[in-house]
């Protein structure tokens, strides 16, 4: 690996054929376009502050965002009510699956932005009268994150929608508990839609780089969320990111990170950069196998670890 310490010399090329030999994990079969998903399919890119990309082979293939779309729906969130979603939503790890049908005690809150629960309230909170109105505000969100215009799998998202029970049931619960104001098919439509953006590597690492920037994107120069923002949705990423997992991830690769089941990871490296994986198939925590060995490469040959003396 040449110039180790150096992110404009990192050779992903080679990271990606040392990850692509890992064949462990299983990809997701929840619904008809996630099981079709290419298992050997693997992209890495990284995002820095000068607004460069570097990119291995396939780091440009579409894939749909799905729960790696929940940090930047919490941003969304806190901005457009002025920080109230704080106080809509908990903070705090759950240890548990990210679909469990759990919600704080005493309160009828989803313990976390992170877990479905969480996001299908961001999803609701975000500025807009009706469904068209936070799906075109959740777009234009998403899109000034990856500093270009994304496309919705729309596929994917009626899949999501129709099949995403344990959603159902979530957003019952909270209707129920008057924590979700809006009709629950309405939220479960708007997360699903969220889910169902198009990304690929390279978009979904410019994403996680303008959070790790001060919700600055590096690539156009807008400042998409205040800095106090990008800190609480970082912060919330490092416990929560990776649902039951999140632990032995922060010790592990120590970067902040969101995993999704389409095999995504989008990770954000606090004044460092942002950088993504795809590999469709998971962990049992529904973590990417090879985006794991990826991270932890990343993290050890770029001092990346938040918690490392050496850092950097």
């Amino acid at each position: 690996m040449t110039s180790a310490s150096d992110p404009t010399s990192y050779d992903l090329d080679a990271l990606r054929d040392r990850v692509c030999h890992e064949r462990g994990g299983e990809v997701d079969a929840s619904i008809p376009q996630l099981a079709d998903a290419d298992p050997d399919l693997c992209g890495i890119a990284l995002a820095l502050p000068d607004g460069s990309i570097r990119a291995s082979a396939q780091a440009d293939a579409a894939f749909s965002v799905q729960s790696a779309v929940k940090p930047f729906l919490f941003a969304l969130a806190l901005l457009d009510t002025d920080g109230e979603a704080l106080d809509r939503i908990g903070i705090e790890p759950t240890g548990e699956a990210f679909d469990a049908i759990k919600l704080e005690t005493g309160t009828g809150r989803p313990p976390n932005p992170m877990v479905n629960a969480g996001a299908l309230l961001t999803a609701a909170l975000v500025d807009g009268d009706d469904v068209d109105a936070r799906n075109a505000r959740i777009h234009e969100g998403l899109s000034s994150f990856a500093g270009r215009e994304l496309t919705v799998d729309e596929d994917v998202a009626a899949s999501e929608h129709l099949l995403g029970d344990r959603n159902h049931a979530l957003a019952h619960l909270m209707r129920a508990e008057g924590t979700l104001r809006v009709g629950a098919d309405d939220a479960v439509a708007v997360y699903a839609r969220a889910c169902a953006t198009l990304v690929d590597a390279e978009a979904l690492a410019v994403m996680g780089a303008t959070l790790a920037l001060g919700g600055r994107n590096p690539v156009t120069g807008v400042q998409v969320v205040p800095a106090s923002i990008a800190r609480d949705v970082v912060s919330v990423m490092a416990t929560c990111g990776v649902y039951d997992g999140s632990g032995r991830w922060m010790r592990g690769v120590g970067i902040p990170a969101k995993s999704g089941v389409s095999g995504a990871i989008v990770l954000s490296a606090p004044g460092a950069l942002g950088a993504a994986v795809i590999s469709p198939p998971l962990d049992e925590q529904g973590t990417s196998v090879r985006g794991r060995v990826a991270a932890e490469a990343l993290s050890a040959d770029l001092g990346l670890h938040v918690f490392a003396a050496d850092r950097g």
